[in-house]
């Protein structure tokens, strides 16, 4: 028989922690809707798979949002917009347009390190003169280079 304090686990809370999760929650902000510790939601998620797949589902919507948000910014994209402008009179004015963002290099830059590592990693090269090899001279403590 197992002892302890029973368990303040609902079933409806894998649908909560999934909604939260697809919103960017962490654990501890998860814990504290529930009004939990940190410790609780791992103890959850050990004794109640339900709740663990529906986390985990939901945070892998939330990172394939992410993901999809990082690539088309790193491509760059158009979306409709709209310019508001109100004259002396108050009269609004409401003008739709096409924006487009261009493609940012850091967007680039980290969707490439990440993705394609061994050709994108930071790299620091040191040669000696002129590109060639590095040339060390040995002296003894004491004695003078020659």
């Amino acid at each position: 028989m197992a002892g302890g304090r029973p368990s303040s686990f609902r079933p409806e809370y894998a649908e909560q922690a999934a909604k939260l999760a697809k919103l960017g929650a962490t654990d501890i902000q998860i814990a504290d809707f529930f009004e939990v510790s940190e410790q609780t939601i791992n103890a959850w998620k050990n004794s109640f798979p339900e709740f663990l797949e529906s986390l985990k589902a939901g945070k892998d919507e939330a990172d394939q949002r992410v993901e999809r948000s990082l690539y088309r910014r790193a491509l760059g994209f158009e979306h409709e917009a709209v310019k508001i402008f109100c004259n002396k009179d108050g009269e609004v004015t409401e003008v739709p347009y096409r924006e487009i963002v261009p493609p940012d290099t850091t967007a680039c830059i980290f969707w490439l390190k990440n993705r394609k590592r061994t050709e994108w990693r930071d790299r620091q090269e040191h040669t000696g003169e002129d590109g060639g090899p590095i040339q060390f001279t040995v002296t003894r403590a004491g004695s003078k280079e020659r």
